[in-house]
C-alpha cells in the first residue's frame, strides 16, 4: 500500500496520485463495475425500483424505534440473545465477553463494514482471539495487512499481479495470475479455518423486523459457512439496517445486487433467524445479535437522516471522479470512503471537524445522486455538511480570514472595484503563457500554478460591459 492512512489528507492524495499501479487498478475495476451496472439496470424499470427502495428505507428510518423493538422481540422469541451497544467500544466489549465465555481462540468472519468501523479484529486480537477474514477480498487485504479501500470490493486497489505475488509470499502458491488458481489457493487455506473456528462473526445487510431474521448478501458462500458452522455465531448490525418485512428485504437485495456488482441477484442470500433447535443438526448452538448505534442516532439528530438510507452498494464510489483518481485509502483511517464516506464518516465522529477535509473531496457533479439505488441526494448532504463545518470554524484560520476579507470587499462596490484594478495591474507583471493566463503565482498561491494556470481577468470586465450596454440603450431610445 503506497498510501499512508495516518498521514494528512493532502499527503494521502499526493501519494495516491503518484502511484501509477493504483491508478491502473482503480480505472480497470471501477470501469468494469460501472459497465456491469449499466447493463443490469437497463433490463428493468430502474426508476420504479429506486422509488420503491427509497420508500422502504424512509419508512424504516421514520419508524426506527418501534421496529427495533419488534426486531428484538422476534429475535428473542427465535432463541437469539440480543445486545445493545451505544458505542463501538461497547460493541467490542460485548463480543469479547462472548468469546471469553466460550473460550474462543479462533474466529472466522464474513465481510462486514460495520466490524471495520469499530475495529473489531483488533479488539479481539488484543484478547488473544485470532480472526480470519473469509471473503476473498477481505482475506487478501488481511494477508497484506491493509484496510479495505472500497465498500463492496475491498481489494479493488490491487492488480492481479499484486495479489499473485502476495499469495506466493504468504501461502506458498506457485507463480500464476490465473484467477481460478488464486481462488483455489485461498479456498484450500480457508477450509481448515472454517472447520477449526469456535466463533463465527458477520455483519448484516438487512434485519427483518417481522420475523427476527438477519440477512447477509454474498457471492462466495463464505457467509453461509460463517453463520452456520461455528458453535457460536455473532451478528453485528448498525441499527439503520432494519426493514419491516421479508418482501422489503428481497426488493432491496435486487437493488443492491444491480448497483453493486451488476448482477440480477447475488449468488447467496443467507437468512439466519436463530440457533439450531432440538433435534436439528445444522446451525450454531448460540446466536447473538449486537445492535449498534455508534453515532447513528446523532446523524438523525443533526438532520442527516438521508445518510442512513444507504444500502452500502458502493455505486457512488465507482462513479465518483474523485474516488476513481485517489481510491479509498486516501480518505484516511475510516471504514467508509467515496461520496457516502465523505458524509457518513464526519457525522459518525464525536467531532465532525476531525474529518473536515472529506466533504470537500467532491466535485459536486451529481453522478453519485444519479446512480444511488435509494436516491440519496449526496451533493446536497455534502453542501450541508460544509456549511455546518464552517459554523464550527473547522477550516484553517488563514482560510477563514481570507474568506472574511473577500466578503467584506465584495460588500463594498467601490472597494471591490479598486482592488480589482490593483489585481489586474499586478497580474500583468507576472509570468504569462501565450494565452495571457498567469503561469506562476508567488507563494503561497504558487501551489495553484504548479499544476494549472490562473486565468487572466476578463477584459473588459462585467461592470464596463454593463455601463456600455446602458449607454447604448439610452442612445437607441430603448432605455
Amino acid at each position: 500500500m503506497t498510501v499512508d492512512p495516518s498521514a494528512n489528507f493532502r499527503t494521502r492524495v499526493e501519494q495516491a496520485l503518484g502511484d501509477d499501479n493504483l491508478r491502473t487498478a482503480l480505472d480497470r475495476a471501477t470501469s468494469r463495475l460501472r459497465g456491469k451496472r449499466t447493463t443490469a439496470v437497463a433490463a428493468i424499470d430502474l426508476e420504479r425500483l429506486r422509488d420503491e427502495a427509497r420508500a422502504i428505507r424512509e419508512h424504516s428510518i421514520r419508524r426506527l424505534p418501534e421496529m427495533l423493538e419488534q426486531l428484538e422481540r422476534n429475535l428473542i422469541a427465535n432463541g437469539c440473545q440480543v445486545h445493545w451497544a451505544e458505542t463501538g467500544t461497547e460493541a467490542t466489549d460485548i463480543i469479547n465477553a462472548i468469546a471469553r465465555q466460550h473460550g474462543v481462540r479462533r474466529a472466522v468472519k464474513s465481510k462486514s463494514m460495520t466490524t471495520e468501523e469499530i475495529r473489531l479484529n483488533e479488539a479481539l486480537g488484543q484478547e488473544g482471539v485470532a480472526v480470519v477474514e473469509t471473503d476473498l477480498g477481505e482475506y487478501i487485504i488481511q494477508l497484506a495487512d491493509e484496510p479495505p479501500s472500497h465498500i463492496t470490493a475491498p481489494v479493488l486497489h490491487k492488480r492481479a499481479e499484486d495479489i499473485a505475488e502476495l499469495f506466493q509470499r504468504e501461502l506458498g502458491m506457485h507463480p500464476t495470475t490465473d484467477p481460478t488458481e488464486i481462488c483455489a489457493a485461498a479456498r484450500r487455506q480457508l477450509r481448515g479455518e472454517f472447520l477449526a473456528a469456535e466463533l463465527g462473526i458477520s455483519g448484516c445487510n438487512f434485519a427483518i423486523a417481522e420475523t427476527g431474521t438477519i440477512c447477509i448478501v454474498t457471492n462466495e458462500g463464505n457467509g453461509r459457512m460463517v453463520t452456520s458452522m461455528a458453535p457460536v455465531y455473532v451478528a453485528l448490525l448498525g441499527i439503520e439496517k432494519i426493514v419491516p418485512r421479508v418482501e422489503d428485504a428481497i426488493l432491496l437485495w435486487q437493488a443492491v445486487a444491480r448497483s453493486a456488482t451488476g448482477q440480477e441477484t447475488t449468488v447467496y442470500f443467507s437468512m439466519s433467524s436463530g440457533p439450531r433447535g432440538p433435534g436439528q443438526v445444522d446451525g450454531p448452538r448460540e446466536m447473538h445479535v449486537v445492535l449498534l448505534d455508534n453515532g447513528r442516532t446523532r446523524i438523525l439528530e443533526r438532520g442527516y437522516a438521508d445518510a442512513l438510507l444507504c444500502v452500502r452498494c458502493g455505486a457512488c464510489l465507482n462513479s465518483c471522479p474523485i474516488y476513481r483518481e485517489i481510491g479509498g485509502h486516501a480518505y484516511g483511517e475510516t471504514a467508509y470512503s467515496g461520496p457516502i464516506g465523505a458524509v457518513v464518516t464526519p457525522l459518525l465522529a464525536d467531532n465532525p471537524a476531525t474529518f473536515r477535509e472529506l466533504p470537500y473531496a467532491s466535485s459536486l457533479c451529481g453522478v453519485c445522486r444519479e446512480v444511488c439505488p435509494v436516491k440519496i441526494d449526496l451533493p446536497r448532504l455534502l453542501l450541508d455538511l460544509r456549511h455546518n463545518l464552517t459554523q464550527l470554524k473547522a477550516s484553517p484560520r488563514y482560510e477563514r480570514t481570507a474568506v472574511r476579507a473577500f466578503a467584506r470587499a465584495a460588500e463594498r462596490p467601490r472597494t471591490y472595484q479598486r482592488l480589482s484594478r490593483i489585481v489586474r495591474w499586478f497580474m500583468r507583471l507576472l509570468p504569462q503563457n501565450q494565452d495571457g493566463d498567469v503561469s506562476k503565482l508567488p507563494p503561497p498561491l504558487s501551489a495553484w500554478t504548479r499544476s494549472r494556470v490562473f486565468p487572466k481577468p476578463a477584459t473588459p470586465g462585467f461592470r464596463e460591459l454593463w455601463r456600455a450596454r446602458g449607454t447604448q440603450d439610452t442612445t437607441s431610445g430603448d432605455g
